[in-house]
This record gives C-alpha cells, sequence and structure tokens, in this order.
C-alpha cells in the first residue's frame, strides 16, 4: 500500500482552515503565559521588590537573618557590606544582598502538649 499517496489525500481536512485555526492555535499559548504570569512570575516579582525595600530600609541597630542562617545585629553598613554583631566583640561582614530578612523580635514559643 502506497502510504505518502494516502497522507497527501487525507490533506488538511478541506476549506476554511485558514485564518481561524490560526488564531485557535495561538489561544491555548496566551492562556498557559497568563497562568504562568498569575502564579510564577507575579509573585516571584513582588518578592524581589519586597527584599529590595528590606535592604534599603537596613541601618545600625537592627537584628537581621543572613542566607547562611546567621543571626546578628547591624553595627556597620556600606552601600555592599554589612557588618554584623553575632556575639560580643564578635563582628563578620557579609554582603548587603545575603541579609534574608530581619530577625523576629519575639521568640516563638511551641506549645508542649
Amino acid at each position: 500500500m502506497n502510504w505518502i499517496g494516502v497522507a497527501y489525500a487525507m490533506g488538511t481536512g478541506g476549506t476554511g482552515g485558514g485564518q481561524g485555526s490560526g488564531f485557535a492555535a495561538m489561544v491555548p499559548l496566551l492562556l498557559m503565559f497568563a497562568i504562568f504570569y498569575f502564579l510564577l512570575i507575579r509573585p516571584q516579582q513582588k518578592k524581589q521588590k519586597k527584599h529590595r525595600e528590606l535592604l534599603t530600609s537596613l541601618k545600625r541597630g537592627d537584628s537581621v537573618v543572613t542566607v547562611g542562617g546567621l543571626h546578628g545585629k547591624i553595627t556597620g553598613i556600606t552601600d555592599a557590606v554589612v557588618t554584623l554583631e553575632i556575639a560580643e566583640k564578635v563582628r563578620v561582614k557579609v554582603g548587603r544582598s545575603y541579609i534574608a530578612g530581619m530577625e523576629s523580635k519575639e521568640p516563638e514559643v511551641k506549645d508542649k502538649k
């Protein structure tokens, strides 16, 4: 049996498939992009904006946590480097962008049941 001849004979299904089918093929792609935007891209942008605002609002005396897990109080700050006091008279310098967040004022207390 000649499979190539059968494939050509089947064709695209006739007339009227030009303009409408191109738009119909784009709708699922646009829908997928919208879903990715609202579920992945937009929340990540909001998180980055909040972190940038946190980094610009840092000042001496703030208690912070670094990405590496160090907890300390800011004793010095420049545009790129933050000096943290992690224990009495123990100071380390970390990049400003490595500050993960502010340390909570109240320690978490778990109920023992």
